[in-house]
């Protein structure tokens, strides 16, 4: 399967203009920002830090299916009164990486704190390096 960019105009929004392909007719209006991330490796774990501005815990979305971390975030902004002039649309946030079996799948955890989320993936016992002690005989 592969992944195919739809035509956008900028009279109105996300619109996709008569795609010769069907596949892109269904696709979802919203975009989505690629959110920065920084990824660490200890022997232990690895962690993926992710910037995920205007998001509150609540709209934090953390998934694994078929090998495949799904972040996806929704900034919610209420603004106190009536807008009288309004020049920018919160967007959601949206990335996925491909995980290997050195990853246990039932170990992940996630924190979120002011706008930062924190993933941590701890890695599989067999993927742990392993000092080999030398016997002299």
């Amino acid at each position: 399967m592969s992944q195919q960019t739809a035509v956008v105009t900028s009279e109105k929004p996300a619109t996709v203009q008569a795609p010769a392909d069907k596949s892109l007719a269904t696709r979802e209006e919203t975009r989505y920002i690629s959110p920065p991330v920084d990824i660490y490796e200890t022997d232990d774990a690895l962690t993926v830090v992710v910037d995920l501005p205007g998001v509150e815990k609540d709209g934090v979305d953390v998934r694994v299916e078929d090998n495949i971390l799904t972040i996806k975030g929704k900034a919610d902004y209420q603004p106190p009164a009536n807008i009288l002039l309004g020049e920018f649309n919160l967007q959601g946030y949206y990335r996925q990486f491909q995980l290997t079996d050195d990853v246990d799948q039932n170990k992940i955890s996630a924190e979120s704190k002011n706008g930062v989320l924190s993933i941590h993936l701890t890695k599989a016992e067999k993927s742990k390096p392993k000092q080999i002690q030398v016997k002299l005989g």
